[in-house]
């Protein structure tokens, strides 16, 4: 059941690990242009962290699409998920299996 898991998540930490190669190659060579806070590819991590693949590229995108010249920008901070998987220190998602004494 636990490898099962982790072979669910895999397409999650493959999008996670592009996210955060773009944050380290590419967003550096931008500056700080979002109108944002978090910025779009800090936002885009979290929804990719709390929502998964499909849903995340969907709430990434519309944010994207609001984050242009003409807006006047703001807080947009992701909101929790369940608890059902946790993300570790390095950004990564894993089960939570925990076990309720």
């Amino acid at each position: 059941m636990k490898a099962l898991l982790f072979v669910l998540l895999a397409p999650r930490n493959v999008v996670i690990a592009l996210v955060k190669l773009y944050r380290r190659v590419i967003s550096p060579l931008y500056g700080d242009v979002c109108r944002y806070y978090p910025s779009c590819s800090a936002y885009g991590l979290g929804q990719f962290q709390q929502r998964g693949v499909l849903v995340g590229s969907f709430l990434t995108a519309f944010r994207i699409l609001r984050c242009n010249p003409w807006s006047q920008g703001g807080v947009d901070e992701v909101k929790p998920g369940f608890n059902w998987f946790r993300v570790t220190d390095t950004g990564y998602v894993v089960p939570n299996l925990r076990k309720v004494d």
